[in-house]
């Protein structure tokens, strides 16, 4: 009873950013997510666990339709950014994924120069009226080594550089797929302190294998398992007290 009045308390304090009401996606004849609903909240870190292929990172590229590029993909339900219904027709995908970044599993900076990796979204989505207003957002993100090739950094600053292009445009909501399962100890707690920074300004969600991290970054966490979304809650709740069965079994490390 207590956790419920605790849920309604954060829901009533933090905007609902983004709305997800009986979705499921199809990969051909597979049934990959099954009518999954969640409220994702503004200003918070989500984190997405489960066991590999339970559908965490399938169901987190429905938010910004990078299921569209997948030929055999159908998705079905409804899925609202600030009550705007995503899927429309009428929207467009590539302004969506401007208001909606992401980050992936592997860094993947272009080979130019820092400088031209942070400028790139800006410049295609047209935020920058001149030269000046652009260097004013890069230099925002990424103010050291500007002339330096993004692909001679270390993994840890790749996956940083690769974030600051990915807030360049100013998005509303980050998503992050395992951003630091290619990276070492030290640069993964790097970058987690980054995702706690970035929660002030934006609504995070982080899909990750390690429990560990979801733990220490995120505020909700919501579990899949074999394409369902068995259980979505406060992070400690999730952790500590699981109402269902499944979760406890995944946290506990009998099955995964």
């Amino acid at each position: 009873m207590e956790d419920m009045r605790l849920m309604e308390r954060t829901l009533a304090t933090n905007q609902v950013k983004v709305a997800a009401k009986g979705v499921d996606v199809f990969y051909g004849a597979t049934h990959a997510i099954k009518d999954v609903s969640v409220d994702i909240l503004d200003n918070m870190v989500t984190a997405f666990i489960g066991p590999s292929g339970c559908g965490k990172s399938t169901f987190l590229r429905c938010l910004n339709r990078m299921n569209d590029t997948v030929s055999v993909a159908r998705v079905t339900g409804d899925i609202r950014l600030d009550g705007e219904d995503i899927y429309d027709p009428r929207v467009d995908p590539v302004q969506l994924r401007a208001r909606v970044g992401m980050v992936f599993q592997k860094p993947n900076p272009f080979p130019k120069s820092i400088y031209d990796n942070v400028a790139y979204g800006p410049k295609i989505h047209g935020l920058a009226r001149s030269k000046a207003e652009l260097d004013e957002i890069v230099e925002k993100e990424a103010k050291d080594r500007l002339k330096e090739p993004g692909t001679g950094l270390s993994g840890g600053q790749q996956q940083r550089l690769c974030i600051a292009r990915a807030i360049a445009t100013s998005p509303e909501v980050l998503l992050m797929d395992e951003p630091c399962s290619a990276l070492d100890p030290i640069a993964t707690a790097q970058v987690e302190e980054l995702i706690d920074e970035l929660r002030a300004n934006f609504s995070v969600v982080i899909v990750t294998h390690s429990m560990q991290q979801a733990a220490r970054v995120s505020q909700r966490t919501a579990f899949f398992h074999l394409g369902n979304l068995v259980e979505y809650g406060e992070t400690g709740q999730i952790f500590t007290n699981p109402r269902d069965p499944r979760t406890e079994s995944y946290i506990s490390g009998r099955i995964g």
